[in-house]
């Protein structure tokens, strides 16, 4: 055996191996989180340089406003991992109604800024900040800790669905009023992993699901740029100077990259022949210049985010950080799938950005943030907890001064739970030593519950689901039992 193939066979374990330590998940959040921001600033300084000079005489100017979101989003990013749990879980409810209460401010006249037709923005002095990038993350963290909460209380189906999905339809009817399809999409992608994840039954939820793509498919036809979009997108090769000309020339920048790419700043596209090529374009840009590979690594970072959050789920004994980190994960993924089936000519154009890629400084800090927190989640796995604890802290974690995770203790958190809805809490809540003299086990403990048949059948990759379903159903799909 030649020296190069033993050195490949022997790094293929050393990287499993290192998949295996305590702190990967933590490690690979953040370099991911890291490539993805640096490639955005380069790429939106190579895409906008050309249209920032003919506006305004330099050609740095959306380039300096994306890296100064790309600073506050780097110090709300090391905020989250700094955030314990339970005041993350505390403030979940007052900062969705702030951020609600913000969707109802943007829609006034003289306080919401209306920019292209579209009431979106709120200008805090020399900021301008969309509110529906931060609804984004509030709906995922209060519906987390909801969910979360009624799966200690056993709560029934109604109880699941009333709280939430009213919730989360009037801020999807918020968000259409500005108007925003997009961002109204990816609400309700976080609306649907929130109830899928949660245990929803299977029935119930492709009932939920159907729904939401006939309201969106409503939605895409009401309004005259939404249906000029539709009609682009089933008759590509109609009015390719009109309304289909974005989408071909985003086509065309693709194939001109070819393998390897014109190279970085070649790009022809950006002379003014593709609009918003820094924005919802920018991955054309990015196989333009980069070519096929490029596109191949932004791919393949992403796939990567995938396998870790779903990891970092999988591995989370708190079924708080397991719906959480599970419903950020589909919610990025799903849209930066989009972003790229629309530049590929594979989905309508929606507008969604390229998460950490695409300019838009609320979507770039809001966006860190949210891998901030999944970051912390990695940090409370129970291997890191253990290894945190033992003083096995890391470079990285000693030089930032990160706080130790706590550990998870389910009849602390259930007392937590009780505490904040003003209940005294159940016997099964304050331990062992609060249940009747006939339930104790030996030497006091509460006898180990058996196992229904169902929950031996799940299969793992319905694991990430928080529980099963408490309340009645029928069909044994809908229990989680594996197909």
């Amino acid at each position: 055996m030649t020296e190069s193939a033993r050195r490949k066979r022997e790094s293929v374990p050393r990287f499993w191996a290192w998949l295996a330590r305590p702190l990967a998940s933590f490690h690979l959040v953040v370099t991911i989180a890291t490539l993805l921001t640096v490639l955005g600033l380069v790429m939106v300084l190579s895409a906008s340089s050309v249209e920032a000079y003919a506006d305004g005489g330099s050609a740095y100017s959306l380039f300096i406003q994306q890296a100064m979101f790309a600073a506050v989003g780097t110090v709300l990013f090391y905020l989250a991992l700094r955030i314990p749990l339970r005041r993350l879980r505390q403030w979940s409810f007052p900062l969705f109604a702030l951020s609600v209460l913000a969707l109802l401010l943007v829609l006034i006249p003289g306080i919401g800024s209306q920019v292209q037709g579209a009431r979106r923005w709120l200008v805090l002095g020399p900021v301008s900040v969309q509110p529906s990038e931060v609804v984004k993350v509030t709906l995922v963290v209060w519906g987390a800790h909801l969910l979360a909460s009624r799966r200690a209380e056993h709560a029934s189906l109604k109880d699941v669905l009333v709280p939430l999905v009213p919730a989360g339809l009037l801020v999807c009817l918020l968000v259409v009023l500005q108007p925003n399809l997009s961002t109204t999409i990816a609400l309700g992608v976080v609306l649907a992993a929130l109830l899928w994840f949660g245990g929803l039954p299977v029935r119930l939820f492709v009932t939920i699901a159907l729904s939401g793509v006939i309201a969106a498919g409503v939605l895409a036809l009401s309004a005259g740029y939404r249906s000029d979009r539709m009609r682009a997108f089933f008759n590509p090769g109609d009015d390719p100077q009109g309304i289909n000309y974005q989408a071909r020339q985003a086509l065309y920048s693709l194939a001109d990259g070819g393998i390897w790419g014109r190279g970085l700043g070649q790009s022809r596209a950006k002379w003014s022949y593709l609009p918003n090529s820094h924005n919802d374009f920018i991955f054309a840009i990015i196989g333009e210049e980069l070519g096929y590979l490029g596109c191949a690594l932004v791919l393949g970072l992403f796939a990567l985010f995938v396998y870790t959050g779903l990891r970092i789920a999988a591995r989370s004994v708190d079924p708080f950080l397991r719906l959480l980190t599970a419903t950020a994960t589909t919610w990025i993924t799903a849209q930066a799938l989009i972003n790229i089936g629309y530049v590929v000519g594979l989905l309508p154009v929606t507008g969604l950005q390229l998460p950490l890629v695409s300019a838009g400084g609320s979507s770039l800090a809001i966006t860190l943030f949210m891998f901030g927190i999944i970051a912390n989640a990695a940090r409370h796995e129970p291997e890191a907890v253990a290894a945190l604890h033992a003083g096995q802290d890391g470079r990285f974690s000693r030089l930032l001064r990160l706080p130790k995770p706590e550990v998870y203790a389910p009849a602390r958190a259930a007392r937590a739970d009780a505490s904040r809805r003003g209940r005294a809490p159940r016997p099964a809540d304050r331990g062992p030593s609060a249940l009747p003299p006939g339930r104790r086990g030996r030497n006091g403990a509460e006898p180990p519950r058996r196992r229904s048949p169902e929950s031996r059948g799940t299969s793992s990759a319905r694991a990430t689901r928080a529980w099963e379903p408490s309340y009645p159903v029928n069909h044994a799909r809908e229990r989680g039992r594996s197909r």
